[in-house]
């Protein structure tokens, strides 16, 4: 069981210890003897009837051939069929944590859909990886891409996204990003080396490019640890080869190269199948941390968030965190309204930008973004709403009003602090 700890830093999660396995056996053995009686198992499937048995118990995996490095298996997957009614099921993510358990609902609710998602894929969504990535710093040369897969794409300012500017002076981040029609992360990390030519420091990172960014939190911890891998062994790529090799998308062609929609759930949507690793390093897991920072301010962000206003959130390195709150302001605004919503423009996540992006957001009627270039303070025309640190600002007069909060503004947020004490 995992629980958030309110008096830690952001991301910052505790392992709350199971109960006495002496004493959670016997109660655990009599709940599943009543859901069974409540819910009786449905018949097998065709293909589970037609498969073969096997000597392995339940839930082991057969060998699978690792690619040395860190870890990337070669080998595909497997998941072991179990009748509907079972409690949990194996999670094949490939997140590097085979065999952690993933509860699925049981009686009527098991049968209860994600809006816009099959019974299967409301469990099960499907890798898309269009690209991946190793970036790199030269001393005289500057952000370049070192290599990727497939060979042939385009990564023109790729580097640029997933370095930001000013990450010289951290040990290690991770960044959103968009690049045209789809969606990236970056792992970074700067390493101190004994070296002339690279001025004493080594600084890499290593992505991965996704129509999608609601799977990317999947890859994070393989990222990381790629990208020391690439530190201590630069050009060493097998593993990072089958990685692709295994998750690699088979996509339609390009239309025009712009994302045309985002996925729209809600929180609560989210949080209903949200796994234990997800908590972590999903966007989603951090929605009680960006209410903590912002306070009673996220009353006036939730104002500019409905309006579908142009918000961009300025902050120094790291900026891994600061994304989370891109993503967390989007979904302030994902609210349906009968007979308006197709109207509305939707709140579309740029998570990290830098001067490069300039062109693509003059263009843009609604967005949320962050960025580590002040410079950007100065460009008002590209902007309604800049956020620095917990201040949240207006240059547009007809704005200025709704920075202020009401007593509607703090009564709405005093019962939203009421339930959240309620979970905790």
């Amino acid at each position: 069981m995992v629980k958030q700890s309110d008096r830690a830093p952001l991301l910052d999660w505790e392992e709350v210890p199971p109960a006495d396995g002496s004493q959670a056996a016997p109660q655990q053995q009599q709940q599943q003897q009543q859901q069974q009686q409540q819910h009786p198992p449905l018949p097998p499937s065709r293909e589970e009837k037609v498969a073969p048995k096997s000597s392995q118990p339940y839930g082991r995996r057969p060998p699978t051939v690792t690619v040395a490095g860190t870890g990337w298996s070669t080998a595909a997957p497997t998941v072991a069929h179990r009748p509907e009614s079972s409690a949990t099921a194996a999670d094949a993510s490939g997140t590097g944590t085979p065999g952690r358990p993933r509860t699925r609902p049981l009686g009527p609710a098991r049968n209860a859909l994600v809006p816009g998602l099959s019974p299967r894929d409301q469990w099960e969504e499907k890798d898309q990886i269009v690209a991946v990535f190793v970036v790199t710093f030269g001393t005289r040369s500057g952000n370049m891409i070192e290599w990727c897969l497939p060979h042939d794409i385009n990564l023109d300012g790729v580097e640029f996204k997933s370095i930001a500017s000013g990450s010289h002076r951290i040990t290690s981040d991770f960044i959103y990003f968009r690049k045209g029609c789809y969606f990236g992360l970056a792992c970074f990390a700067n390493m101190a080396v004994d070296s002339e030519l690279e001025r004493g420091a080594r600084m890499k990172s290593v992505g991965i490019l996704s129509p999608s960014y609601t799977l990317l939190y999947r890859y994070m911890h393989f990222l990381e640890n790629q990208v020391r891998h690439q530190l201590k062994c630069p050009g060493q790529y097998s593993p990072l080869e089958a990685f692709y090799e295994d998750k690699k998308a088979v996509l339609p062609p390009a239309g025009n190269g712009l994302v045309t929609a985002c996925p729209t759930w809600s929180v609560t949507t989210i949080n209903r199948c949200m796994h234990a690793e997800m908590k972590i390093t999903h966007p989603a897991g951090c929605m009680s941390q960006f209410i903590q920072f912002f306070g009673e301010h996220i009353m006036v962000l939730w104002k500019f968030a409905l309006l579908r206003k142009r918000v961009l959130i300025f902050s120094p390195p790291p900026i891994g965190v600061v994304c989370y709150r891109v993503y967390c302001c989007c979904c302030l605004a994902n609210v349906s309204l009968p007979g308006i919503g197709v109207s509305v423009p939707e709140l579309r996540p740029f998570f990290y930008i830098n001067i490069a992006d300039i062109p693509a957001l003059e263009t843009e009627l609604s967005y949320v973004a962050c960025t580590t270039e002040k410079i950007f303070e100065d460009k008002k025309e590209l902007y309604d709403v800049y956020v620095d640190n917990q201040n949240v600002k207006t240059h547009r007069s007809d704005l200025q009003p709704l920075l202020r909060l009401n007593a509607a503004d703090k009564e709405k947020y005093r019962k939203l602090s009421e339930q959240r004490s309620c979970r905790t």
